[in-house]
């Protein structure tokens, strides 16, 4: 169940910025960004926040090298997040729409987000502190 309030609140942050910035600024169909956001959720959160986030750093030192942790796994994030918007805009979207501009701009905002998720995650979802990975259930 932790995994799913995770997931449920990383979906809406990530809708909520694409929605600004793809549908309101860059006038793409909110079923293209409902898809894209569904798809960038799943990915982010297993590779970003499931791998990297509880695997990054030295867990044993005190506080789990959480500062380090955080900022590897925000920073992959950050690379997989522009990626796939990218990837996915070309795919979906007209060539009218100015795809590297729009996964630029929410990049970044995603990216700050996901400094402050982390912590949610690292508190809430990852607590064995000497655990090398997590697992989905």
């Amino acid at each position: 169940m932790k995994h799913v309030k995770a997931l449920v609140m990383k979906f809406i942050m990530i809708l909520a910025v694409l929605w600004i910035v793809f549908t309101i600024m860059f006038d793409t169909e909110f079923s293209d960004t409902l898809l894209i956001s569904a798809i960038l959720t799943v990915a982010a959160y297993i590779i970003g926040d499931l791998l990297i986030l509880s695997r990054a750093g030295d867990r044993s030192k005190p506080g789990g090298d959480y500062t380090k942790r955080n900022a590897i796994a925000t920073i992959s994030d950050a690379i997989l997040t522009f990626f796939v918007l990218w990837v996915l805009g070309e795919v979906l979207l007209s060539p009218d729409n100015n795809v590297i501009l729009a996964s630029l701009i929410s990049t970044v905002v995603i990216g700050i987000g996901e400094g402050f998720f982390h912590r949610y995650v690292n508190n809430q979802v990852i607590k064995d502190r000497n655990a090398q990975t997590v697992g989905m259930f």
